[in-house]
């Protein structure tokens, strides 16, 4: 894609979808993302989710020599393999972030170890961006000590349905439980609908290909 080429070592804005901004020095571009340097962070931003992109000259922000690194082929799969275990920002919802590390790259969703929300899957389709941390920095200023990896009891499938489908019968959050009914036991999966039971026994039906993140406790 070559779409944004006449942009390489300009500063652009990015408007990503949430209405999130993003400015900075567009240093490279591959099949499915752009990187950016906003002055202190290099940003990954996923194409399928850039609603707006332009050249911009806001705040001046100067590159330095131990910045100049080059990037090729770059896909989501492939900047996420290669920050396994690497603290990281990432946004996969219009409002929230997310803060931990991948631990795992599967087929069609990707499994992120966070400190508060513990073991996530989240669809490859679904990141918006990620910010890899500067290397001394730590999630919400615990020690690495703090961040052993903690696998769940289940195994992991190359697919997300599948890996779904492992979790019948446990309670659920869906997309950071910001929305009550999205709390729940799986019973069931049927045509890509999630069946879950909420706290007062009510059954919500929730389309698989919608769900941003699964994790539960």
């Amino acid at each position: 894609m070559d779409l944004f080429e006449k942009y390489l070592q300009q500063q652009i804005e990015v408007i990503v979808s949430g209405t999130k901004r993003h400015s900075g020095i567009l240093l490279a571009q591959g099949t499915d993302t752009i990187v950016i340097y906003n002055g202190e962070d290099y940003v990954y931003i996923s194409n399928s989710h850039i609603q707006k992109l332009k050249k911009s000259e806001r705040k001046k922000i100067q590159m330095t020599s131990e910045d100049e690194i080059e990037w090729n082929n770059l896909s989501i799969r492939k900047i996420l393999t290669s920050y396994k275990g690497v603290f990281t920002e990432i946004s996969v919802t219009d409002t929230e972030t997310i803060h931990g590390y991948v631990t795992s790259v599967l087929n069609d969703y990707f499994v992120f170890y966070s400190p508060v929300y513990k073991t996530m899957f989240i669809p490859l389709k679904n990141i918006k961006w990620l910010i890899p941390y500067r290397s001394h920095q730590t999630p919400y200023a615990l020690g690495n000590e703090r961040f052993p990896v903690k696998p769940s009891n289940i195994t992991v499938a190359r697919t997300f349905d599948i890996q779904l489908e492992k979790l019948i019968g446990q309670i659920i959050i869906l997309d950071l439980g910001l929305a009550t009914d999205k709390i729940g036991q799986l019973k069931k999966i049927t045509d890509n609908y999630l069946e879950l039971a909420t706290a007062r026994e009510d059954s919500v039906y929730i389309n698989l290909l919608h769900v941003k993140s699964v994790h539960f406790q």
